[in-house]
């Protein structure tokens, strides 16, 4: 590999030598650990992130996000909480790509605590609006839509960002949505997300789903 390659980046200033490693990732696990990475500062590319790093607000739970990856959840997006300041307020919420077994625990973590799980099926194409970000009382984001790739078109952007293999695979995962109801709570949501995915790791809960 020759010099020039190792440190030339792409037209987003991300590093083309850290996203050939994503060529090789063909599973949710492999996906999960290069997430991690990339949030541990050690990868300067992330498929469908148009930087090389991640956005300041992202600082806080960046480490939390990386145990999440490495316990099953391939994490999309993310937010903390905020409370409301300036007119600006935020719910915390996660979403990400994962087995079935895992959408059923995490399903059933919605079930018995106030924390709001939605889950999208491989193939569905569902759309709602859950506010989770609000500025001078408009909403300006929201949850509650589908984001496994379904369209031919939206499989070649997976397979371009990474490879065929993995954006089929993501096709074929559920994607979850996972917030918490109330706006500006911080190390609430994530703590227990993440005790339920290692819960199912370590067999303490059987999935029924």
């Amino acid at each position: 590999m020759s010099d020039q390659f190792t440190t030339e980046r792409d037209s987003y200033g991300r590093l083309l030598a850290d996203r050939e490693v994503w060529r090789q990732a063909g599973t949710l696990a492999a996906a999960g650990e290069l997430t991690a990475r990339w949030l541990e500062g050690t990868s300067e590319y992330q498929p469908g992130t148009l930087a090389p790093r991640f956005d300041d607000e992202t600082l806080p739970i960046a480490g939390q996000l990386a145990e999440l990856n490495r316990s099953g959840l391939f994490t999309k997006e993310s937010q903390p909480g905020l409370g409301p300041d300036a007119g600006h307020a935020q719910r915390e919420y996660v979403t990400g790509f994962c087995s079935a077994e895992s959408a059923a625990l995490l399903l059933r973590l919605s079930a018995g605590t106030e924390l709001i799980a939605i889950a999208h099926a491989p193939g569905e194409v569902s759309q709602a609006s859950v506010p989770v970000t609000v500025h001078d009382g408009d909403v300006v984001t929201v949850l509650g839509s589908s984001e496994n790739p379904v369209e031919s078109e939206q499989i070649q952007d997976w397979a371009r960002e990474s490879n065929e293999t993995l954006a089929l695979l993501l096709a074929d995962s559920w994607y979850v949505e996972l917030l918490d109801p109330v706006w500006g709570r911080q190390q609430h949501l994530l703590p227990a997300v993440l005790e339920t995915l290692k819960s199912a790791a370590d067999g303490r809960l059987a999935p029924d789903f």
